[in-house]
């Protein structure tokens, strides 16, 4: 079972003995343990440059806290980082930077499970095209990390819509893209600076149509019965390896594919799978049951409402869009209250973006749901809702115990709306991350190297 953290803290104390070089070890020194690699893989060169965390007072706007509970008005306080209280606008004003918000709305920060910034990165050329490994259908050792640009003016764009955690993904072109990353939206020169600190890794997967088209003259897979097949290989390929860590012991001979397989099959990564079809969905959690893994969220997903029973008694949940459907054959069977008919069977539903513009007003996304929702006559609540872009985002994430809701003891990531969050009206006027402002719509700044130099030649 993954834990937060858990998977890269057991190798720390050993990581030396195999290093960085990628040589094996010297005689009479000990092999590896799966662990040290993993640790020693994962070891950061950089940390985001952080101002000291101040002590804020928001006060006298309608608080949300996406765990079932509105204060209105309400009161947040956040210090060292972290949110120390929440709850009614009343009583002694603790000391700090006091805000008042009256006419305002609070929310968790934003959480989107789906994007490609920085793999697909502003401005859209030939030369940024770094989301699809595309040489074969399993690239399992491809990180979506290695390829993301930090200076993606995208990343701002969604700080700006409220977003303060993302999750960037490798594309569907491959069964297995490779490894995603959970990510903070801020400054960074690399971008191992900008991950979660402590967020378990993920692995993307796909399943459907893209693979079978991107291999169909290319080896295959051609057909949806290929697919299956070259996932049901792989994962042999991966426990016959895994096979030879004894007690932990990593081979001689790595394989960095077959490393990421490794941990999807001890349970230490979160699978996220590409997925549009009921039919293919359970194809996929069938794999799953036979090689003893299991699968945290599906993606797009559109037809999960045909499902949403046996989502909900396997605890998948359902990353999808508010009305995207028929741009392929996969996407045809769309409902648009697939979200709260989700919801209402007792699975997590998501509204993910996917999309670089998207991201920029996923508040509105998760509004258009559910409205939606409550027009098919399903009794989804606002809560329900804010929850499909915080909490329930969160949980996919496997950071639930660290962000996705207003509560005390959690990071200090909320947003100050100055209309109702879901309007079209709304915009983020000041948003936090770990307790710091790093977004006040009144005093923005570029940052982005690409925008401030177009900037000055402008």
């Amino acid at each position: 079972m993954v834990t937060r953290g858990s998977w890269w803290k057991r190798g720390l104390a050993l990581v030396a003995l195999w290093g960085l070089g990628g040589c094996g070890p010297k005689v009479g020194e000990t092999l590896p343990s799966f662990a040290d690699l993993e640790a020693a893989a994962n070891r950061p060169l950089e940390v985001a440059p952080w101002p000291a965390a101040t002590t804020w007072v928001l006060r006298g706007a309608s608080v949300w806290t996406a765990d079932g509970t509105q204060y209105v008005p309400g009161r947040v306080v956040m210090a060292d980082g972290r949110i120390v209280s929440v709850g009614p606008d009343e009583g002694p004003v603790p000391e700090g930077e006091v805000v008042d918000l009256t006419g305002h709305w609070i929310t968790p920060g934003l959480i989107d499970t789906h994007s490609h910034l920085g793999v697909y990165p502003s401005p859209h050329l030939r030369a940024h095209s770094d989301g699809n490994e595309a040489v074969g259908p399993t690239t399992a050792g491809a990180w979506a990390e290695g390829g993301a640009w930090p200076q993606d003016p995208g990343f701002q764009r969604a700080v700006a819509g409220g977003i303060t955690t993302l999750q960037l993904l490798p594309g569907s072109a491959n069964l297995i893209g490779g490894r995603g990353v959970v990510m903070r939206p801020v400054p960074a020169r690399g971008s191992r600076a900008m991950r979660f600190e402590g967020a378990p890794p993920t692995v993307k997967m796909a399943c459907g149509e893209n693979p079978k088209r991107v291999y169909s003259d290319r080896g295959g897979p051609q057909t949806r019965m290929g697919n299956v097949r070259g996932f049901r290989e792989r994962f042999i390929q991966a426990q016959a390896w895994l096979e030879e860590t004894k007690d932990g012991v990593a081979p001689k001979a790595r394989d960095v594919d077959l490393e990421t397989l490794g941990l999807v099959l001890q349970g230490d990564a979160l699978v996220q799978v590409h997925c549009y079809r009921a039919d293919d969905m359970l194809g996929m959690m069938q794999i799953a049951d036979e090689f003893g893994w299991r699968i945290r969220g599906f993606h797009h997903a559109i037809e999960a409402y045909k499902i949403r029973d046996l989502l909900a008694d396997h605890d998948i949940s359902v990353s999808t869009w508010a009305d995207w459907w028929g741009f392929k054959a996969e996407a045809w069977d769309m409902v648009l209250a697939n979200a709260a008919m989700v919801t209402d069977a007792g699975a997590r539903a998501v509204i993910h973006s996917d999309d670089a513009i998207g991201i920029q007003r996923l508040n509105q996304e998760a509004g258009k749901a559910f409205t939606e929702g409550r027009r098919a006559g399903f009794d989804v609540s606002e809560d329900d809702a804010i929850r499909w872009v915080t909490a329930n985002a969160a949980w996919t994430l496997g950071i639930d115990d660290e962000t996705g809701r207003i509560a005390e003891g959690l990071r200090g990531d909320v947003v100050v709306w100055d209309g109702h969050p879901f309007s079209v009206y709304a915009s983020a006027r000041l948003v936090f991350i770990d307790g710091r402002l790093v977004w006040d719509v009144d005093r923005p700044t570029a940052w982005s190297d690409l925008e401030a130099g177009l900037e000055v030649v402008r």
